[in-house]
């Protein structure tokens, strides 16, 4: 094994929208329908893959008038989103970089990956990072990892893949890569320990 290959959001960085609008609703139950009906997941993911901010948010805006306010939000405080870092995971990263090259693979937006990186001093430590929202593409897209492995010359069958979204590691295996499923800093560690990766 010679290269290991993180997801970001959910593993190693803390991103939420309910962090942010929490304040900007009432009740827990409001928000929870805002997020699942109106930007939600899939609107976001169009973001990740390269569809700018300002199109977005005017394309709901139109649609969902009377949420025009909340809507513009996720643009205008996008960073309160972005909590913290997961500190048994960047613990984890930085054993691993004594012996493996890091790189990273995330879907993100182009619009706001730099926020993440100015804040977060551990992205210094990889030696690649794609981000989807430059690329227009998006896992678990097998062009996205294609991509990945011709930019860095990452050969699969030397690399492992982590990433907290079961569609992307099974998308990864079929292309080679070992993968683990995160679900938490200590499962991770445990799962590293079994491959003898970390000891």
């Amino acid at each position: 094994m010679k290269n290991i290959i993180f997801d970001f959001g959910g593993v190693l960085v803390d991103w939420n929208p309910r962090y942010m609008y929490r304040k900007h609703f009432q009740t827990e139950e409001e928000m929870e329908f805002f997020l699942k009906n109106i930007c939600n997941d899939e609107w976001n993911a169009e973001q990740d893959r390269g569809r700018p901010f300002a199109e977005a948010i005017a394309l709901l805006q139109k649609q969902y008038p009377s949420y025009a306010d909340k809507i513009a939000l996720y643009w205008d405080k996008w960073e309160e989103m972005l909590k913290d870092e997961i500190h048994g995971t960047v613990q984890i990263l930085h054993e691993l970089k004594a012996h493996y090259t890091l790189y990273g693979l995330t879907n993100w937006s182009a619009e706001t990956i730099d926020f993440a990186f100015q804040r977060f001093d551990f992205f210094k430590e990889f030696r690649g990072i794609l981000v989807s929202g430059r690329e227009k593409l998006i896992k678990p897209d097998p062009k996205i990892f294609q991509l990945l492995f011709q930019r860095f010359n990452i050969s699969p069958s030397e690399s492992l893949f982590i990433d907290d979204n079961e569609a992307n590691i099974k998308t990864a295996k079929s292309l080679g890569l070992q993968g683990i499923l995160f679900k938490t800093p200590t499962q991770l560690r445990q799962d590293l320990e079994a491959m003898k990766l970390l000891s």
